[in-house]
């Protein structure tokens, strides 16, 4: 995990201690049971990361769209500055739709589906780069899928978020930022485990968030295309909480994913076993988002 935040930590009011803020009017704002970020004018902050953004990389953010006008109300590019000379690629979104613009790869224009989707409603943003390629979903549907894009690697990220007004503002809500692999099965058959941080639950809860889709369907293909592979699904959870109460979440959890995988997926039940640790095998410390949000994670194990 490169950057995490849900602003989980941050006081209501301010703009986030983590982020860096370049132009705008930002806040922290509680919003439906969850906290985001809202931009009530056309504001600017970039994302600060650890390390440069590697070649493979998962970008995901929560969104909600400002209710007017349409068209593109947001727009990431890497490196610490917003870029406006196109020199290098922006991802931008909105009602609309997904476009991919700038850059050697030429343009994407932006769709014109769902409009009243969008309009004042949240989404997710993915973006999955590998090297010139670049994948962009919105809520797990793909949108764009371009071979020669020239998306900036740097050790931040930039991001534009065009509100309106007080009234007329949008939103942004968990950011997620990680190094990608290959291939799932790669990994399983090399290592032996794999942590799957694209499976998410609601807060406290063992209900799996729509926005997984994508990688239980990799498992899923994977079961699949490797018939005699068995797993375990192991659930973890970081160190908040109960241990008791951990354990017994992290127990329904990885059955829960179990579960879907045997309905959703045709995935027979016999091949798979899930157990729950809870906060007892910690991946990385407690003591930062982005290590409290490794440590939430399913892995699979190979029998």
């Amino acid at each position: 995990m490169l950057y995490y935040s849900d602003y989980s930590e941050d006081e209501v009011g301010n703009f986030p201690e983590r982020l860096e803020f370049q132009s705008g009017n930002m806040e922290v704002a509680e919003l439906g049971g969850q906290r985001y970020l809202r931009a009530s004018a056309v504001s600017v902050f970039s994302i600060p990361l650890p390390e440069v953004l590697p070649e493979r990389f998962t970008i995901e953010i929560d969104v909600i769209n400002r209710k007017s006008p349409d068209g593109a109300a947001f727009h990431l590019n890497g490196g610490p500055k917003r870029d406006l000379s196109r020199e290098s690629t922006v991802v931008q979104w909105g009602t609309d739709g997904v476009g991919v613009v700038g850059g050697k790869g030429g343009e994407r224009p932006m769709t014109n589906d769902d409009r009243t989707r969008y309009r004042g409603n949240p989404a997710q943003l993915k973006i999955l780069g590998d090297g010139k390629y670049l994948k962009v979903f919105l809520d797990e549907r793909r949108l764009a899928n371009i071979p020669n894009t020239n998306f900036a690697r740097a050790q931040s990220l930039t991001l534009t978020a065009e509100g309106m007004s007080q009234e007329n503002p949008v939103y942004i809500g968990k950011i997620r930022v990680a190094a990608s692999r290959k291939s799932i099965y790669d990994d399983l058959a090399a290592k032996g485990r794999i942590s799957t941080q694209g499976i998410l639950f609601a807060t406290g809860s063992d209900q799996v968030r729509p926005e997984s889709g994508a990688t239980l369907k990799e498992i899923a293909e994977m079961m699949k295309g490797h018939p005699d592979l068995r797993i375990r699904i192991e659930g973890h959870t970081d160190n908040v909480g109960k241990k008791d109460a951990n354990l017994a979440l992290s127990e329904r959890r990885a059955a829960a994913v179990k579960a879907l995988l045997e309905k959703d997926f045709q995935i027979d039940g016999a091949r798979m076993e899930s157990q729950g640790f809870g906060d007892t095998q910690p991946a990385a410390k407690n003591d930062t988002p982005e290590g409290r949000q490794n440590n939430r994670r399913v892995e699979l194990v190979r029998l």
